[in-house]
């Protein structure tokens, strides 16, 4: 796939970034949409867990990290069946990239990053599905099909993926010049990557609404 292979391009650093971009495109998803009270979730521990990722490596910021994690982790929902709407199918599926990118603290590979920002491309890809699939028509509809057909290389794809793409190729292109050390907190490059992630993220929670409101 294209995305891995330019991620597999950048060092493992870079490749972190691009992970904790990933995540991002998904926070508003997470945290615009009240929990499952049956889940258990400590909201202020998986909220914190976004700008730990996002502040400079190291062992602090890892280290509280890893709490938010462990903290996060004693919640009932990792220990019960749940079955999930469809917002709630995001809201879980963020929170599966959450803990693999603790997983990627502990051992810095491709492969966990890997993960992370297919997750990303899956749940585009997804809800690109739903919106297929609805009996009533996107609000955007339009914009989206114009957005489509301005592409030259991915206009067989859905408006959702191939929005994730463009911001992940600005994103991993970005990255590049970003000093090694830098967090996306703490350089103005990586505030505007933090941004432009988030502006997607919007889109993604305004697209989930109408889908909550309409049925899919």
């Amino acid at each position: 796939m294209a995305q891995i292979e330019r991620l597999a391009d950048l060092k493992p650093v870079h490749q972190r970034l691009a992970a904790v971009l990933a995540l991002w495109r998904w926070r508003a998803p997470v945290l615009a949409f009240e929990l499952d009270a049956e889940w258990g979730v400590d909201q202020a521990a998986l909220e914190s867990l976004f700008p730990l990722a996002a502040s400079p490596a190291g062992e602090r910021s890892d280290r509280a990290y890893r709490r938010a994690i462990a903290k996060l982790c004693t919640a009932p929902l990792f220990t019960s069946e749940v079955d999930a709407d469809m917002v709630q199918l995001f809201q879980l599926e963020t929170i599966s990239s959450l803990l693999t990118f603790g997983e990627l603290l502990d051992k810095p590979r491709l492969h966990e990053a890997e993960r992370v920002v297919e997750a990303s491309a899956d749940l585009a890809n997804y809800l690109d599905d739903l919106v297929e699939g609805s009996f009533y028509s996107h609000p955007s509809e339009e914009t989206h099909r114009q957005y489509l057909a301005d592409l030259a290389d991915r206009a067989s794809e859905g408006y959702f993926a191939s929005r994730n793409f463009a911001v992940e190729s600005a994103c991993h292109g970005a990255l590049r010049a970003l000093p090694d050390p830098a967090g996306l907190l703490s350089s103005s490059t990586g505030r505007e990557l933090l941004a432009l992630c988030e502006d997607f993220s919007e889109e993604l929670v305004t697209t989930m609404q109408w889908l909550r409101t309409t049925g899919h």
